[in-house]
């Protein structure tokens, strides 16, 4: 990190943990789909902090929310119900019942690791003593706290952090025949996200997750579906489990939920939201009124502008530009989250080079460059966005 980020107080070092790695850039705002740096320097935005500002930087709608609400009502213990909350609780629960055709009930929390903490919980607890195993596929990703970080499939994460929480297994992912193979009676869950980001944008077979779902049934476990990037139109449809067909027994969210403010939520079927009890999970920070009035800003917002639309609109557009660039062998993803698959260039490299030309994207493995930009990104944008890779690709491969 540059020196001028600590200056001011006084520092001889940098204040933050050496967690993220030396940042390429220090942004200072953002509007819509453009982000400026300290320098004045302007950039497209093409991940949105990884499909998180899904309705733009400082969309008018959430910031008047959140502004409104500062000046209202911050938190209250949940001791005592707010309003706020409980209209974000009902349109979220209505949401998951229209894509679901079941009722269920919601619990806030802080984030999407915290998201998938509680669906670990809820499905130990459901389980029962002796039954608390969860399958998950490698590639995957589930967070960073503990218990989720056990249940993301990427072993080198692990290593340091040895040994994990056990009741953790992982299997191919888009694999029914090692899925099947891993039940035992100790199993409880399997956990599954729609479309794997952090695994390269890799999307679940709709055969696949239809099939696991009637395994599930006829062994009697839940079905939890990650959708903390895929949720909230970020694939064309509200939830990415819809693509197939499929009905979970437990969703997780976050990311795009709050449009940057930090909140997460895990929802479960009435039957088995019911396994907790007063007592078994809770968060000082669940449901507070400020994280909520964003919430229900998004909400609102998103069907104002039928963001599933959007996404699905902008997402063909932009597919179909990227698949014509030079040294791209493969586009993949759903609605507008994506990657594009380099033949002979290194994505990382590419990334840098197309930061320094303004246009923020990630490489999401050594092979692909992830794309992300908002729901409301215009095609001029799209346009401008893929003439900087092409630019980039065919100096980079030159």
């Amino acid at each position: 990190m540059s020196s001028h980020a600590f200056d001011e107080g006084g520092l001889q070092y940098c204040p933050f943990m050496p967690v993220f790695g030396a940042p390429q850039v220090m942004f200072e705002r953002g509007s819509g789909t453009e982000l400026w740096d300290s320098s004045g320097k302007r950039y497209l935005d093409f991940l949105c902090g990884i499909a998180v500002t899904s309705l733009g930087h400082s969309n008018p709608v959430v910031a008047k929310a959140i502004a409104e609400q500062a000046t209202t009502l911050l938190h209250v213990s949940n001791f005592f119900a707010n309003p706020v909350a409980t209209r974000a609780a009902v349109q979220l629960v209505s949401m998951l019942e229209a894509a679901t055709g079941e009722q269920g009930q919601v619990f806030f929390c802080n984030s999407g690791a915290e998201a998938n903490e509680a669906a670990l919980k809820l499905a130990r607890k459901f389980g029962g003593r002796g039954r608390h195993g969860v399958i998950s596929a490698y590639g995957s990703f589930h967070g960073r706290t503990l218990a989720a970080l056990a249940a993301t499939g990427q072993p080198a994460k692990h290593e340091p952090f040895q040994p994990m929480p056990d009741g953790f297994r992982h299997v191919p992912f888009n694999d029914l025949a090692a899925l099947e193979a891993a039940i035992d009676p100790t199993i409880a869950a399997v956990l599954l996200e729609p479309v794997q980001g952090e695994g390269g944008v890799v999307p679940a077979d709709p055969d696949y997750l239809r099939a696991v779902r009637a395994l599930c049934d006829e062994r009697g476990l839940l079905l939890m579906i990650d959708e903390v990037q895929t949720g909230f139109a970020r694939t064309g449809e509200w939830f990415g489990f819809q693509h197939a067909g499929v009905v979970p027994d437990v969703v997780t969210l976050a990311k795009a939920m709050g449009n940057g403010f930090p909140v997460g939520a895990v929802w479960a079927k009435r039957s088995v939201a019911g396994v907790f009890q007063p007592g078994d999970h809770g968060s000082t920070y669940s449901g507070t009124a400020i994280a909520t009035a964003a919430v229900s800003a998004v909400i609102d917002e998103m069907h104002r502008i039928d963001a599933p639309r959007l996404a699905r609109e902008r997402g063909a557009e932009l597919s179909a530009a990227l698949r014509a660039l030079p040294h791209v062998t493969e586009v993949r993803g759903a609605g507008l989250l994506l990657a594009m698959e380099l033949d002979g260039v290194d994505a990382k490299t590419v990334y840098l080079a197309a930061l320094e030309r303004g246009l923020v994207t990630n490489a999401v493995n050594a092979t692909a460059l992830r794309l992300a930009p908002p729901l409301t990104v215009s095609s001029a944008e799209i346009a401008e966005a893929v003439a900087i890779l092409r630019s980039v690709l065919e100096e980079v491969a030159s």
